[in-house]
């Protein structure tokens, strides 16, 4: 039974939410003891919400889990970090408000990389778990939102997961777990009540097995925020019209067997190739001197004092105490990515990195826009492998670790929606396709997703 099907009976009350809410929370345990997808199970929230939910809601019923740095109140939400280990929100996100209002059950926070740094979901901070690939436990999900990704394709339950975006972390477990992850125009959903990465960057979006689940998902959390300066104010219902689609061609220079299964889905619908250089050459190195230098800032309250984890004094200034607390509970790759990003914006290196990088970006949006101009969507492979071994990932450089978001980190620079969708498989293992549209046209991802989503193309 599919979620539109699970709130059609809800309403009609054929169907007992409790006994389907207490069944997910069973399976959602006994999955999560082999597969890690869960840094908390949140049973007791679950339990009261079913008393009260909003029966004639959009989600009425439907079971929702939701990334760990999403703040969810009374729920530990920590962003899998150590440093917020404990921290439960005195309120909801507007997103999960939302969901909540409209009838959405929250079932529990889903594992990711630490504050989302990372492609993989194995940047996991000190005291989480791993979470292990559903086709394959010795493959990754993919990250950062890797828990989202891989117990929405494993659930045998009704259930749509709200994840979130930086350079990719929707698309890539996604892609890596065979389900649609929906990443929305920047703005479109209200970034209040999220954990923040990259504040420029930063976007939540759904994930489910059908295109029409993540839409449904989408539709709920969308909508204008006072309380977030970037959401979008007065957003208009767009034509959802597709007739002409470009393939990025440099985006061709993936595993062959990946290629192989995209381009065979892509058959029927035409394609014709459209070159985006700038993209595909600077848009990693533009988005992570970007991402850094926001997460260098946006981490800098993490300090023991107001925010992150208290430890002793000792005696000690508030120089070492800050860099004690900080050692003690940061992993390694936020060390390194606040090193990092607080090197580019220095005095001195500023105009040289992240000034540039902000100009770059620029170009990168032109360049997508130009296109986007003679096609209404662009299509791409999303990854460009099939989910690595963890014995793969352990031998990968840093610089190798980033080349990941090769392919997913053009569109969220330039904050257009974009979607992965499963095109086939290759070794048993999925393989995701992505399609990007224009500013606030997402109406066109559901027009060609459902095409993929149901084999009507």
């Amino acid at each position: 039974m599919d979620v539109l099907e699970y709130v059609k009976k809800v309403k009609k009350e054929e169907l007992d939410v409790e006994d389907s809410i207490r069944k997910i929370l069973i399976e959602a345990k006994k999955v999560n003891k082999e597969y890690n997808y869960f840094n908390v199970i949140s049973e007791d929230l679950a339990l009261e919400q079913v008393k009260n939910f909003n029966k004639k809601g959009m989600l009425a019923g439907v079971p929702v889990s939701v990334k760990d740095n999403v703040c969810v109140k009374g729920v530990e939400s920590t962003a899998g970090s150590k440093i917020l280990k404990g921290y439960k929100p005195t309120f909801n996100a507007f997103a999960v408000q939302r969901i909540i209002g409209e009838g959405g059950i929250i079932i529990g926070k889903t594992s990711q990389d630490e504050f989302g740094f990372g492609s993989f979901s194995v940047n996991v901070g000190i005291d989480f778990k791993i979470p292990k690939n559903p086709f394959d436990k010795g493959r990754v999900t993919g990250g950062s939102s890797g828990g989202s990704g891989g117990w929405t394709a494993i659930t045998k339950n009704p259930h749509i997961s709200l994840g979130e975006s930086t350079g990719g972390s929707i698309e890539a477990p996604a892609s890596f777990c065979g389900v649609v992850g929906l990443c929305p125009t920047y703005g479109l959903v209200s970034r209040y009540g999220l954990i923040d990465y990259a504040s420029s960057l930063d976007k939540m979006g759904p994930m489910a097995k059908t295109v029409d689940e993540a839409f449904l998902m989408l539709d709920v959390i969308k909508g204008h925020d006072e309380r977030d300066s970037t959401s979008l104010k007065n957003i208009n219902e767009e034509n959802g019209d597709v007739k002409k689609i470009g393939l990025i061609k440099e985006s061709k220079d993936v595993d062959s067997d990946v290629l192989s299964v995209v381009e065979k889905k892509l058959e029927d619908f035409g394609v014709e190739e459209v070159s985006l250089p700038l993209v595909m050459k600077y848009g990693v190195p533009t988005y992570y001197l970007i991402a850094m230098s926001e997460a260098s800032t946006n981490l800098a309250r993490y300090c023991g004092i107001r925010y992150g984890a208290e430890e002793d004094l000792k005696g000690e200034g508030f120089d070492q105490y800050f860099s004690r607390v900080r050692s003690n509970n940061f992993g390694l790759e936020a060390k390194r990515r606040v090193m990092l990003g607080t090197f580019a914006r220095m005095a001195g290196y500023r105009d040289a990195y992240y000034v540039k990088a902000t100009k770059v970006r620029e170009m990168i949006i032109d360049e997508y826009k130009k296109a986007l101009s003679k096609y209404d969507v662009l299509v791409s492979p999303t990854m460009s492998t099939i989910a690595p071994k963890f014995s793969e990932v352990d031998k990968l450089s840093p610089l190798q670790n980033y080349m990941m978001d090769a392919l997913t980190a053009g569109p969220n620079l330039a904050g257009m929606p974009h979607m992965s969708i499963n095109a086939g498989f290759v070794d048993k293992m999925p393989v995701g396709m992505m399609f990007i549209a224009d500013h606030l046209k997402e109406e066109k991802l559901r027009t060609v997703g459902k095409k993929v989503d149901d084999g009507s193309n």
